[in-house]
Order: C-alpha cells, then structure tokens, then sequence
C-alpha cells in the first residue's frame, strides 16, 4: 500500500496559519482605529498642539545666537 504523503496537512496548517495572521492584522487595525477615535477626541477647539503657539510672520531672534 502506498502512504500518503504529508502535503495535505501542511497545507491546511498553512492555510490556518495564514487565516491567524490575518484575524491578528485585522484586530490591530481595529485597535489602531479605536486609539485614532480616542486620541481624536482629547484634543480641544480642532488646534493642532504642535503648531498651537507657531505666529504667522517673522519669528523674534532666538537669545544667545549671533
């Protein structure tokens, strides 16, 4: 009698492998979304933080230099 040989497990545990890595990365996203909705809210009057005290025109000197 011939064997069969083990080509078909390994491809169905690819396959479960593969459909793993694919709920993990889509969990991620999920996570990744809920933190952007979150950190979006934090933020108060739509500014920007990191521009928040930039003026528009030219900026004073900074001291020490020259």
């Amino acid at each position: 009698m011939a064997r069969r040989s083990g080509s078909t497990f390994k491809k169905r545990q690819k396959e479960v492998a593969r459909q793993q890595r694919q709920q993990d990365k889509m969990a991620r996203r999920l996570q990744r979304k809920k933190e952007r909705e979150e950190a979006g809210t934090a933020t108060t009057g739509g500014e920007d933080p990191d521009i928040a005290d930039i003026r528009p025109g030219p900026q004073p000197p900074i001291e020490g230099e020259g």
